[in-house]
């Protein structure tokens, strides 16, 4: 009986098909093909955009355009530079990434090192993502109800007669804030969550309690993706333009309140490299495709050099847990 049944196994088997080790099967190839294609073709779309704009920018791009301030006229093609809204941008990439960074770093920790009570911390997470999900003039028009209260007129562009605007530094700052938060709580999170759970426990035995752990074993360790996420919140707000037209005006010369002190610059209005491309490109009112152009890409070198920074600060901040 046993023999017979021994023989019965070997005949199946003779008739099972045998895969040749190493052999790939034909849908196997496939998904290999269409990867390496999906890749290829993500690498060619940007070295395209990245070309094209090297070649029409460095075509158009001079000294004067980047050290003069625009001019008041319809006809930019003829006269001044965009050495505002490159200030511009620095100011409001700064003013977002400051107010953002604290908050999401306060956030992540929470969410990871206690999420209690944890319907309140469902909430905030849902709240993270819907900020992802939401588009720009959706925040933008937000963020425009909110500063055009009375209460934030020493936030906001205020005309003589004490009609707030809600346009201002501080207020597109705030709402780019909301942009960049989703990155630096997932850089920060991802980051924690990448240390082991021995490295807490071995804290705790020497003594420390869970906010001295945090403050001076995990939040150390977790540099490198707090930067990471940081710079990546910088890179969005570099690119947005909803905000900037409508919380900034998308002056192309910086309009201060008052004189000249810092605070007046900030509550007033002004413009960035996008709402000035968008401004003089072909699309625009500017009539000056050449200088929009060349503000492209000095837009792209600052988002380059930005994710250039991201790929360093995440090498560089790499830790082989043991």
């Amino acid at each position: 009986m046993a023999t017979s049944r021994k023989k019965q196994a070997q005949a199946r088997a003779r008739k099972k098909k045998v895969r040749t080790p190493g052999l790939w099967s034909l849908s196997d190839r496939i998904g290999v093909f269409l990867a390496w294609a999906a890749g290829l073709s993500l690498c060619v779309i940007a070295a395209v955009i990245t070309l094209f704009m090297a070649w029409k920018g460095l075509s158009y791009l001079n000294l004067d355009v980047v050290t003069q301030s625009p001019e008041a006229s319809l006809e930019q093609d003829k006269t001044g530079g965009f050495l505002d809204p490159i200030i511009g941008t620095v100011i409001l990439t700064v003013m977002g990434a400051a107010i953002a960074t604290p908050i999401g770093i306060g956030t992540a920790v929470w969410l990871t090192e206690y999420g209690r009570p944890a319907p309140l911390a469902r909430f905030v997470e849902a709240g993270v993502e819907i900020i992802v999900g939401a588009p720009s003039i959706v925040l933008a028009i937000f963020g425009l109800l909110v500063f055009q209260q009375g209460f934030m007129a020493p936030f906001s562009f205020t005309a003589a007669g004490g009609e707030v605007f809600g346009r201002s530094f501080f207020a597109a700052g705030a709402v780019m804030s909301l942009i960049a938060l989703p990155f630096v709580v997932g850089g920060t999170r991802e980051a924690l969550n990448s240390i082991p759970k021995h490295v807490r426990e071995a804290s705790y035995a020497l003594g420390k309690d869970k906010a001295s752990t945090i403050r001076r074993v995990l939040m150390p360790s977790a540099r490198s993706g707090i930067a990471t996420g940081a710079t990546l919140g910088m890179a969005r707000i570099a690119g947005d333009t909803a905000v900037v037209v409508v919380l900034l005006g998308a002056s192309l010369q910086l309009a201060p309140e008052g004189g000249l002190p810092v605070i007046d610059v900030l509550k007033g209005t002004g413009s960035t490299l996008t709402s000035y491309v968008f401004q003089n490109s072909p699309a625009g009112e500017g009539n000056a495709p050449e200088k929009a152009y060349a503000a492209a890409f000095v837009l792209l070198m600052i988002v380059v050099g930005l994710n250039l920074a991201v790929n360093w600060i995440a090498k560089r901040g790499q830790h082989k847990w043991v």
